[in-house]
């Protein structure tokens, strides 16, 4: 802000609102003050029952909260694979051929040797 003694200059709207501040606050007197009386009741009578509500409500919701984590069970099971909702309609499976077992499977065969031995 533009303080006096800091060498920056106050726009008109600055000073027009000091002046109008400094009017304002010449103005009050003594006899503009309503007389100093004490309290006639304590002002945080009701804050602390409400306190306590609070914080007891807060308390049974995370005892709650605990219980239901603690029966819902462990881990939580994945989700299964997802299916059709209706039976697939006008596709066949495919039908293996008529192969024999022969073909199906290689027969080892009796090793040659390649070289005569001693």
């Amino acid at each position: 802000m533009n303080e006096p003694g800091t060498g920056t200059t106050a726009t008109p709207v600055e000073e027009r609102l000091r002046a109008a501040l400094a009017a304002r606050a010449h103005s009050v007197g003594p006899a503009d003050l309503r007389p100093l009386r004490p309290p006639s009741r304590p002002a945080r009578i009701r804050s602390v029952p409400v306190r306590r509500a609070v914080v007891g409500v807060l308390a049974l919701a995370a005892v709650a909260a605990l219980v239901f984590f603690a029966l819902r069970g462990g881990e939580p099971r994945p989700a299964g694979p997802a299916r059709s909702p209706h039976p697939p309609i006008g596709t066949p499976s495919p039908v293996p051929s008529a192969v024999s077992p022969s073909a199906a499977r290689p027969t080892p065969s009796t090793p040659t040797p390649s070289t005569p031995g001693p």
